[in-house]
């Protein structure tokens, strides 16, 4: 198991940019928390990198992430990896409950990146300057990325044992190393900037 084959199935099943940016973005967090608590980051970031990976072609639980799961097991990745994958769906709760910190912390990186992406798209200066504060704001307003969980953003953080608000920051900094390839860049040449408004 290495990134660059992480990257070449994941690019394989995913033509959406978007969903592809998302992964990369989970992908950042957990390689970030990996350091921070001394883990494996290599199999920390794959499992952020390749965790939604299916959902393009199966989007219906339980297919995404049973679907997934089934190919990362034929293809040789680690039991811990497909686990973790599969708690991170809440649905599948009962049979593949999060009780590790890798578990834990896929599943508290998963939503948040969400709202951290769509806080910074909005912003003239991109991520670079992003708060948790900020995204918290705009967390509040039911109306602004409307498919991100709140209940999970808050829970997510809860059950890996960490402030949100702490988490949330901790998010936007590991984010803040891979903006470019986010789409979160801003300012000159940084790409045009999306007009402000509460989806």
């Amino acid at each position: 198991m290495n990134r660059a084959d992480a990257f070449a199935l994941l690019c394989e099943y995913v033509a959406d940019p978007g969903l592809r940016r998302h992964c990369l973005a989970v992908e950042a967090a957990m390689r970030a928390y990996a350091r921070r608590l001394g883990h494996d980051e290599e199999t920390w970031g794959v499992a952020g990198l390749l965790h939604d990976f299916d959902y393009e072609r199966w989007p219906t639980p339980p297919d995404h992430p049973l679907k997934g799961s089934e190919i990362l097991r034929g293809r040789g990745y680690p039991d811990e990896v497909v686990t973790a994958i599969l708690s991170h769906a809440d649905y599948l709760s009962d049979r593949y409950p999060r009780r590790t910190p890798l578990e834990k912390a896929l599943y508290a990186c998963d939503e948040v990146t969400g709202l951290v992406m769509a806080t910074a798209l909005l912003r003239p200066t991109g991520i670079a300057d992003l708060t948790a504060a900020s995204v918290r704001k705009k967390m509040k307003s039911k109306g602004f990325a409307r498919g991100v969980n709140r209940d999970d953003v808050v829970r997510g953080a809860a059950d890996f044992g960490v402030d949100l608000d702490e988490h949330i920051q901790f998010v936007i900094d590991a984010m803040k190393g891979v903006a470019a390839e986010l789409g979160l860049e801003r300012g000159p040449g940084g790409g045009d900037v999306p007009a402000e408004r509460d989806e």
